[in-house]
C-alpha cells in the first residue's frame, strides 16, 4: 500500500471508499441497499449514475443458476456486485448515433415452418436491449424490463472480443511484438505449467491443447469454479491458481484441437495488461473509449481494483455504447479523427476462422473461431429461413452466454447489439440460429428499404 500525506480530500475518498465495501457486502448478502446519495451510483468515479439502481442485488456466487428476474438485476448490477474499475469517455464529445431517415420495415423470419416478426424475436430470445445500426444510425432501439439509455449491462464473453481488439492496438503500437510470440514472455509464471508452450495466436483461437471444462450447467466445471473464485472476497490468487492448475490434453499439441476455454481468455487479458502496463479497463479508455467518443463510462469487472481485470468478460457499458464500440470495429479501428489504431489487417486476422479440430462444423464449414471472435449461422439443412444473404458470411459476433451478442456486417455497415437473459446459458442451440436469422432478415429488409 501506498504511503500518502493525509489530506481531508484523502479522508473523504477513504470514507468513500470504507462505504463502498459496506455498501457491497450488504448487496452480497442480499440487504435492500438505502438511497444514499454517496452509494447511489454503485462504484466510485462514475459520473452518470447507471439506471435502474436495483437496491437489491442477488448473490454473485449463484450467477450461474439464477432465475430469469434475478439475472436482469443481476447483468444490469453486475458493475456493482464485484470490484471494477472504471473506463471513463473524459467527457469526450459522443459519436454521433442519429436515427435513421426511415423506420425499420416489418421484420420476417421463419423457423420450422413458423414464421415470426421483431415482436417475436424480442420475446423468443428474452431481449432486454437491442440496438441495430445501418450506416451508423439508429435503425432500431428498445429497451426492456426496466432497462434505460444508461443501464451498464454485463457482456458475458463479449468481453472477450473487446480484448481481442485491444490486443490488436498494443501490436500496432509495439506493445506487444507478435501473435506468434509464446505467452510465457509476458506470463513468466506460466513456465512449467500446461501453458507453457502456447503462442499468443493459439491462446487467442483457444486452440492452446490445455484441458478446460467449460460446462455452465456443471458446479464441478473449471468455469462454476471460476465463477466461485471471482465471489470471494481476494479472487486473483484463487483464478490464477485454478487457470495454472490445469492440463495438456495427452497428446494434444498446441493448435491441434479447438476447444473453448475462459481460462485462457483470462491469460490474454494478462497477456495485454503485462505488455502494456496498464489494466484492461484502463486501456481501453485510453485508447479506445475516450478517444472514439463514448457517451458513458463503464466499468471492467476487477480481480485486484487498478492492477488484474478479467479478461474472460466483465465489460460492463450502455448498449449505445456497446453500439458505438461496434462501429469502431466495422470501421477497422479508425477514430474520428481519422487515426486507425489497429493494423490494416487486424479484423481480417481476426476473423480467419481456425479450422483446428471441433472447429470445423456442419454450420461452420471453414470454422466457427477466430480471435475471439465467432462465425454463427444456421445449419444447412435447417427448415428455416433467410439462412444466407448475399453477405451473410462476413459477418462476424461477439458472443456471450445468456444471449448477449455484437454482430457486425461491415460490407453491410449493420451492427447489432443484443442484451438478453436467456433461461439457459446457451440451450437451446436455436436460439443462435434464432439470432443468425434475425439478423439476416434484418439485412434484406433495409437493403430492400434503400
Amino acid at each position: 500500500m501506498l504511503r500518502r500525506t493525509i489530506t481531508k480530500h484523502s479522508l473523504q475518498t477513504f470514507s468513500l471508499r470504507l462505504l463502498a465495501v459496506a455498501t457491497l457486502g450488504m448487496a452480497h448478502a442480499g440487504v435492500s441497499l438505502a438511497a444514499d446519495p454517496v452509494a447511489e451510483c454503485g462504484v466510485a468515479g462514475l459520473k452518470v449514475c447507471p439506471q435502474p439502481f436495483d437496491k437489491t442485488l442477488p448473490d454473485p456466487h449463484a450467477m450461474l443458476t439464477w432465475d430469469q428476474d434475478t439475472r436482469v438485476v443481476g447483468f444490469r448490477n453486475t458493475y456493482r456486485l464485484y470490484e471494477g474499475d472504471v473506463f471513463s469517455s473524459n467527457d469526450a464529445k459522443p459519436y454521433p448515433l442519429p436515427p435513421a431517415s426511415q423506420a425499420l420495415p416489418a421484420i420476417h423470419y421463419s423457423m420450422n415452418g413458423t414464421t415470426y416478426n421483431l415482436d417475436n424475436y424480442l420475446a423468443n430470445q428474452s431481449v432486454t436491449g437491442l440496438l441495430i445500426l445501418k450506416d451508423g444510425k439508429i435503425a432500431y432501439e428498445y429497451y426492456g424490463k426496466g432497462n434505460t439509455a444508461n443501464t451498464l449491462w454485463t457482456s458475458r464473453s463479449v468481453a472477450k472480443s473487446v480484448v481481442s481488439v485491444l490486443v490488436g492496438v498494443a501490436i500496432k503500437e509495439g506493445k506487444i511484438k507478435s501473435v506468434d510470440d509464446k505467452i510465457t514472455q509476458y506470463l513468466p509464471e506460466l513456465k512449467g505449467t500446461a501453458w507453457e508452450a502456447v503462442t499468443l495466436h493459439q491462446l487467442m483461437q483457444h486452440t492452446s491443447g490445455v484441458v478446460w471444462d467449460e460446462n455452465y450447467a456443471s458446479p464441478d466445471s473449471d468455469f462454476s469454479h471460476m465463477t466461485q473464485c471471482e465471489a470471494k472476497p481476494a479472487p486473483y490468487e484463487c483464478v490464477l491458481n485454478l487457470v495454472k492448475s490445469v492440463k495438456r490434453k495427452p497428446g494434444v499439441k498446441p493448435g491441434e484441437v479447438w476447444s473453448y476455454n475462459t481460462g485462457g481468455a483470462w491469460l490474454v487479458g494478462r497477456v495485454l495488461e503485462n505488455a502494456t502496463g496498464m489494466t484492461i479497463a484502463k486501456y481501453l479508455e485510453s485508447r479506445v473509449w475516450s478517444r472514439y467518443g463514448m457517451q458513458q463510462d463503464g466499468v471492467w469487472h476487477a480481480l485486484v481494483k487498478d492492477k488484474v481485470d478479467m479478461g474472460g468478460h466483465g465489460f460492463n457499458a450502455s448498449l449505445r455504447d456497446w453500439g458505438r464500440f461496434g462501429q469502431f470495429v466495422l470501421s477497422g479501428g479508425q477514430l474520428p479523427s481519422g487515426e486507425k489504431t489497429l493494423p490494416d489487417d487486424w479484423i481480417a486476422r481476426s476473423t480467419h476462422w481456425t479450422t483446428a479440430k471441433g472447429s470445423v462444423t456442419a454450420s461452420a464449414p471453414n470454422g466457427q473461431y477466430g480471435y475471439q471472435w465467432w462465425y454463427s449461422a444456421p445449419a444447412p439443412d435447417a427448415n428455416a429461413e433467410p439462412k444466407k444473404t448475399a453477405t451473410s458470411d462476413q459477418t462476424f459476433w461477439a458472443l456471450g452466454i445468456f444471449g448477449q451478442s455484437i454482430a457486425i456486417n461491415p460490407a453491410e455497415k449493420l451492427v447489432m447489439v443484443q442484451w438478453s437473459t436467456w433461461q439457459h446459458a446457451e440451450t437451446p442451440s436455436s436460439l443462435y440460429d434464432e439470432q443468425a436469422l434475425f439478423v439476416n432478415a434484418v439485412s434484406e429488409a433495409l437493403d430492400a428499404k434503400q
